[in-house]
Protein backbone atom coordinates (compact mmCIF):
# COMPACT_ATOMS: atom_id res chain seq x y z
CA UNK A 1 0.00 0.00 0.00
CA UNK A 2 1.14 3.41 -0.95
CA UNK A 3 1.14 6.87 1.14
CA UNK A 4 -2.49 8.43 0.44
CA UNK A 5 -3.73 12.05 1.15
CA UNK A 6 -7.01 12.47 3.34
CA UNK A 7 -9.61 14.99 2.86
CA UNK A 8 -8.00 16.74 5.07
CA UNK A 9 -5.48 17.96 2.51
CA UNK A 10 -5.25 21.95 2.00
CA UNK A 11 -4.18 21.74 -1.40
CA UNK A 12 -0.65 23.96 -0.92
CA UNK A 13 1.22 21.78 -3.22
CA UNK A 14 4.24 21.16 -0.74
CA UNK A 15 4.31 17.85 -1.06
CA UNK A 16 3.88 17.54 -5.00
CA UNK A 17 7.18 19.71 -5.56
CA UNK A 18 9.22 17.47 -3.03
CA UNK A 19 8.16 13.94 -4.00
CA UNK A 20 11.34 12.29 -5.78
CA UNK A 21 9.15 10.20 -7.42
CA UNK A 22 6.49 12.24 -8.99
CA UNK A 23 3.83 10.05 -7.50
CA UNK A 24 1.98 13.16 -6.38
CA UNK A 25 -0.86 15.06 -8.76
CA UNK A 26 -3.87 17.15 -8.48
CA UNK A 27 -7.01 15.55 -7.81
CA UNK A 28 -10.59 16.33 -7.49
CA UNK A 29 -10.63 18.32 -4.65
CA UNK A 30 -7.07 17.47 -3.13
CA UNK A 31 -3.81 15.86 -4.28
CA UNK A 32 -3.28 12.05 -4.83
CA UNK A 33 -0.69 9.88 -4.55
CA UNK A 34 -0.37 7.29 -7.70
CA UNK A 35 0.46 3.66 -5.75
CA UNK A 36 2.23 2.28 -8.29
CA UNK A 37 4.78 5.15 -8.36
CA UNK A 38 4.97 5.55 -4.62
CA UNK A 39 8.34 4.82 -3.52
CA UNK A 40 7.76 6.10 0.23
CA UNK A 41 11.01 7.18 -0.62
CA UNK A 42 13.04 4.02 0.33
CA UNK A 43 16.25 4.15 0.03
CA UNK A 44 16.24 7.76 -0.98
CA UNK A 45 15.42 9.79 2.22
CA UNK A 46 15.24 8.84 5.78
CA UNK A 47 11.70 10.21 5.90
CA UNK A 48 8.69 10.01 3.39
CA UNK A 49 9.35 13.51 1.65
CA UNK A 50 5.53 14.33 1.46
CA UNK A 51 4.72 13.38 5.11
CA UNK A 52 8.00 15.59 6.53
CA UNK A 53 6.99 18.80 4.44
CA UNK A 54 2.88 18.56 5.02
CA UNK A 55 1.46 21.39 6.76
CA UNK A 56 -1.46 19.59 8.51
CA UNK A 57 -1.93 17.04 10.73
CA UNK A 58 -3.41 13.97 9.60
CA UNK A 59 -3.81 15.21 5.53
CA UNK A 60 -1.04 12.21 4.71
CA UNK A 61 -1.39 8.41 5.50
CA UNK A 62 1.87 6.24 5.76
CA UNK A 63 1.53 2.51 3.92
CA UNK A 64 -0.02 1.27 7.03
CA UNK A 65 -2.94 3.52 6.96
CA UNK A 66 -2.07 5.49 10.08
CA UNK A 67 -1.20 9.17 10.29
CA UNK A 68 2.03 10.11 9.25
CA UNK A 69 1.54 13.83 11.00
CA UNK A 70 -0.67 12.45 13.69
CA UNK A 71 -2.48 15.40 15.74
CA UNK A 72 -0.13 16.84 18.18
CA UNK A 73 2.82 16.26 16.40
CA UNK A 74 2.81 19.27 14.43
CA UNK A 75 1.83 21.43 16.77
CA UNK A 76 3.18 19.73 20.22
CA UNK A 77 -0.38 20.73 21.50
CA UNK A 78 -1.22 16.92 22.87
CA UNK A 79 -5.19 15.87 21.16
CA UNK A 80 -7.01 16.24 24.15
CA UNK A 81 -5.52 19.86 25.37
CA UNK A 82 -6.62 21.22 21.88
CA UNK A 83 -10.35 19.89 21.85
CA UNK A 84 -10.18 21.71 25.56
CA UNK A 85 -9.06 25.04 23.87
CA UNK A 86 -11.98 24.65 21.03
CA UNK A 87 -14.73 24.03 22.97
CA UNK A 88 -13.17 26.72 25.77
CA UNK A 89 -13.53 29.30 22.43
CA UNK A 90 -9.85 30.00 22.57
CA UNK A 91 -8.83 28.68 19.10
Amino acid sequence: MSYQITSLCVNCHACMDVCPSNAICAGDGQFVITAKACTHCEGEFADAQCASICPVEGAILDQFGEAANPPGSLTGIPPQRMAELVAQGVL
